[in-house]
């Protein structure tokens, strides 16, 4: 089985990645500042604390792996309302530089609907709100998916619609096709089953599709 390095595997879509990565059996190292505190454990987990901005730190992580996942997130804070944010795009620089220089090709990277081309498909009912509050975030996250599109990296960039805590379904649409695009829920458990499935699968390289739940009951449910 490969072993896989999650990037900001702390908490979130990363952390839920790693529980179900040691589940099918993955070999994981998590690297992140906070990786020791993390609530799993077990013989084929690898905690390791460092900096994803720091370009020692992220090639020294990279030795024998076969695949990354990049899962970085910001906390609320200030800066998301105005900005500017650089997290997402600085450490692509450095993690895209590192793969690129050890020979790991296969990169799987989180960003979200309204980063790059799928702004247009967040809709004029979230996209006021979205403009007010995320906009600095999903600036950055844009320049994130440019740095990866220009990379030599086989690459996939996920995009999730607006993310719940659900249970992993495995029933969500993975929309490729712009005019598929349209905002919706998603869990964070079914976006790290997509994920996962890119470390051995091919049929998403070189692309940057929308995950959204195919379950309607969920989103009508959201709604209400």
């Amino acid at each position: 089985m490969k072993r896989i390095l999650a990037i900001g595997g702390s908490r979130g879509i990363g952390l839920e990645a790693v529980r179900q990565g040691l589940e099918q059996g993955f070999t994981v190292r998590v690297f992140a500042r906070s990786a020791e505190a993390i609530p799993l454990s077990g013989p084929s987990l690898e905690k390791r604390t460092g900096n994803a901005l720091d370009g020692d730190d992220v090639a020294a992580a990279l030795n024998g792996v076969d695949a990354v996942l990049l899962t970085l997130g910001v906390r609320p804070g200030p800066e998301m309302l105005v900005g500017p944010v650089r997290l997402f795009s600085a450490a692509t620089r450095v993690v895209v530089s590192a793969m690129e220089g050890a020979g790991v090709k296969r990169l799987i990277c989180v960003t979200g609907i309204g980063a790059g081309n799928s702004r247009s498909a967040l809709g004029c009912f979230a996209s006021v709100p979205f403009q007010i509050f995320l906009a600095p975030v999903y600036d950055d996250k844009g320049t994130q998916e440019h740095l990866i599109r220009r990379s030599t990296l086989d690459w996939v960039i996920a995009r999730p619609v607006i993310l719940t805590n659900g249970p992993k379904t495995g029933r969500y649409n993975v929309l490729v096709r712009p005019g598929e695009w349209r905002n919706g829920i998603i869990s964070r458990a079914d976006v790290a089953d997509f994920l996962l499935r890119q470390v051995d699968d091919d049929t998403y390289l070189g692309t940057a599709p929308v995950l959204r739940s195919s379950l309607r009951s969920l989103v009508f449910g959201a709604a209400r």
